[in-house]
């Protein structure tokens, strides 16, 4: 039992929250997968499948990880949605280094792992709660002990929650433990890559020469915005002549699918607004006259905000009754009042305040016998005994447990769902005096307390607050629904949809390049079904409605096209290559303008139409120049200034914001010394980063699919 109350990061509240976490991941059906598909893939990495069977075992482990690890018993739809993506990138990724790996002979051996086990240092490590109270710091003398006491662990003889604790621990554990072999087999193998880019002398004497060597020059140049569009013309042969010249970088190796919508919000209307308004008038006329129960009061009244009969500091409480609360007297209350930026209609009671120590120190004996009258009588006689002078730590020893003091603040329990005996529980242990001692009868066990020191003394506040959103009525949502539904049955087809959208007051919304592996549409939540449908509809059709949000939320999608796998048709990149062939031809007249000029000198291009000039100083080939009077940064102008020789004048050059020409007039050495072995780790640190990129390789290499948008 010692190392149970080292590694609890929260304190003696895990003992009694982390059964709810768990009963929360347990019954939760987030992660549920439809019956017809149990014998699916959600996906391929070098031609081996993974069933959804086993994507949702993944997801549910991290996701219990995640859970004990931030002390939260539910995550939000975006947090699941990036745990889901995170488990399947890395899925991957462990997949497409394994299959290199096992080509070159690289393994992790477990001699390895324990070594860095004993060394302690390594990031995940830092992330266990096998750290030392001290420091900080892992600690693996506490991860031995922990692994020891759960061999030995004997379920029956112990509380539930200690035992489910227990379990999710060595589950955590075994988690990091496997990690730490994928994570070891990744930094080989990148290691191998980097160590076969190699700096050399020459290589470190280029870069120091780079970015120490700098140039002073002066510059007159012709912005491409001085020409208008019209005075140049682009053609179809022109687009299609850079689109074959530029083909790769339009490659798309997913399909996507370009789509228009309409989403309907529904919202209060003002008759819902007029109806809450008058439950709140009765709430606020209710809490001001009563002075009990206020927990089962809030409770009936549909609060957002619960009532815990804690003293709690101001981190608790919504920030607008924070704004409000120095203004109101104990006993009094404050509201109805509207506060917009969660749409709510609210009231609060200030019920007391009181300065009190918010950090507290505190040693247990948690007693539990074969029934409630022998726990009760043996918690008695430990209370007695402690009561009369006997040694808590000696006495706790006997009974398996260290009597070890540890901290608690607000910061564990504001915040968390509290049942009656969390609640009296806190309650002692927040407001005993410094060497008091309390017999606790809760519903599974006798705790015997002693708080042994306290400080950091807060303002701190009971409050009953009544918080409703204002929110609509069903009425509401029926007319917004049956209203839509008879838009969607007369406008049937894409063509009907977009027509006639605006005409019957809807919004309509364009999705380019939708993607299967994104988690819906327009970032609405529970749009996944909707995000399907449009992967297995034609271009032209139009879906029925569906109804998302927080259920405050109605969806029409129509397809506009398919972009397949594979080149991006020049249709859809027309826009983007009409902008780089129309600089270039701008640059072309530009050019031939200042050809016919028959300028020689820089005051000669400077004094041309629309030109402009500027002084450009310590310009480095390392880093590209900022040039004001063209306001773009120019990369030829560092390399110009690293060849370019004193005082004379470049051809014409065509830049990112204009055509231009360079004279430089000094050059200079800044006073940094030249150190090979410096510049060459720099280098190798450079080529390290340029190897991290072989992932990309690897994952075109592999042919990935992800189909987890079927099934997830």
């Amino acid at each position: 039992m010692a190392t149970l109350q080292n590694i609890r990061s929260k304190g003696p509240l895990l003992v009694i929250v982390i059964g709810v976490a768990l009963f929360a991941f347990i019954a939760g059906d987030a992660w549920k997968v439809l019956q017809p598909h149990q014998s699916q893939d959600v996906g391929e990495v070098n031609g081996e499948s993974l069933s959804a069977q086993d994507y949702q075992k993944m997801v549910e482990e991290y996701t219990e990880v995640v859970k004990l690890s931030t002390n939260t018993t539910a995550l939000s739809e975006v947090e699941t949605n990036n745990l889901k993506d995170e488990v399947w990138n890395t899925y991957v990724r462990n997949k497409l280094i394994e299959n290199e790996a096992k080509k070159l002979g690289l393994t992790v051996s477990k001699a390895e792992i324990q070594s860095i086990i004993d060394e302690g240092t390594h990031r995940l490590l830092q992330q266990t709660p096998f750290r030392n109270p001290a420091t900080g710091t892992f600690d693996k003398d506490m991860l031995k002990k922990f692994l020891v006491e759960y061999s030995k662990m004997n379920v029956a003889q112990m509380p539930s929650q200690y035992a489910e604790y227990y379990e999710s621990m060595y589950k955590l554990w075994s988690f990091i433990e496997k990690t730490l072999v994928q994570t070891r087999l990744q930094e080989k193998y990148q290691a191998l890559l980097s160590k076969s880019l190699l700096s050399n002398p020459v290589d470190a004497q280029t870069a120091f020469e780079a970015k120490t060597e700098q140039t002073d020059l002066l510059l007159a140049g012709i912005p491409y915005s001085s020409v208008a569009d019209s005075l140049v013309t682009v053609s179809e042969s022109d687009l299609k002549k850079a689109y074959d010249g530029k083909k790769e970088q339009f490659r798309q190796y997913v399909e996507t699918r370009n789509i228009k919508y309409i989403d309907v919000q529904v919202n209060a209307s003002q008759e819902d607004k007029d109806a809450i308004r008058k439950e709140m008038d009765e709430y606020t006329s209710q809490l001001a006259n009563m002075n009990e129960d206020y927990a089962s009061f809030v409770r009936s009244t549909g609060s957002t905000v619960p009532y815990v009969d804690l003293y709690c500091t101001t981190r608790a409480l919504p920030a607008d009754v924070v704004a409000r609360l120095d203004s109101v007297a104990v006993g009094d209350v404050f509201g109805p009042y509207y506060y917009v930026s969660d749409n709510t209609i609210n009231t609060f009671k200030k019920l007391a305040s009181a300065s009190m120590a918010d950090s507290i120190a505190f040693r247990q004996i948690q007693v539990m016998a074969d029934d409630a009258a022998k726990t009760k009588a043996l918690a008695d006689s430990i209370y007695t005994a402690i009561k009369g002078g006997a040694d808590f730590a000696e006495v706790a020893k006997k009974y398996g447990q260290t009597g070890e003091a540890v901290w608690i603040s607000s910061a564990n329990y504001e915040g968390v769902q509290l049942d009656g005996d969390n609640v009296k529980y806190i309650n002692a242990v927040t407001t005993l005096g410094k060497g008091e001692l309390a017999n606790l009868s809760l519903l599974q066990a006798n705790v015997v307390l002693q708080v042994t020191d306290k400080k950091a003394v807060k303002d701190k506040y009971k409050v009953a607050v009544i918080k409703r959103p204002v929110e609509f009525s069903k009425e509401t949502y029926n007319k917004a629904y049956n209203e839509f539904s008879q838009f969607i049955a007369a406008n049937n087809t894409l063509e009907k949809m977009v027509s006639n959208a605006e005409d019957a007051g809807y919004r309509l919304l364009d999705r380019m390049d939708l993607s299967s592996a994104e988690h819906g549409i327009g970032g609405i939540q529970g749009t996944k079904d909707a995000l399907k449908w449009a992967f297995e509809a034609k271009p032209g059709e139009v879906s029925g409605l569906y109804e998302c949000g927080e259920s405050d939320h109605m969806l029409m999608v129509g397809v506009v096209s398919v972009v397949p796998e594979g080149y991006r048709p020049l249709s859809l990149v027309k826009d983007q290559l009409r902008f780089e062939v129309l600089r270039d031809k701008k640059a072309e007249k530009i050019m031939a303008d200042m050809k016919s000029a028959g300028a020689t000198t820089l005051a000669q291009y400077a004094g041309m139409a629309n030109a402009v000039q500027d002084s450009v100083k310590l310009v480095t080939f390392a880093a590209p120049a900022y040039v004001p009077a063209l306001g773009s940064s120019e990369p030829l102008v560092s390399a110009y200034a690293s060849v370019g020789e004193m005082n004379q004048l470049s051809a014409p050059v065509k830049g990112v914001a204009g055509v231009f020409v360079l004279q430089p007039y000094a050059k200079v050495k800044n006073n940094e010394t030249y150190d090979q072995n410096t510049e060459k780790n720099t280098q190798a640190s450079l080529y390290m980063r340029m190897a991290s990129q072989f992932m990309s390789d690897l994952y075109l290499k592999a042919e990935v699919k992800d189909t987890r948008y079927l099934f997830f």
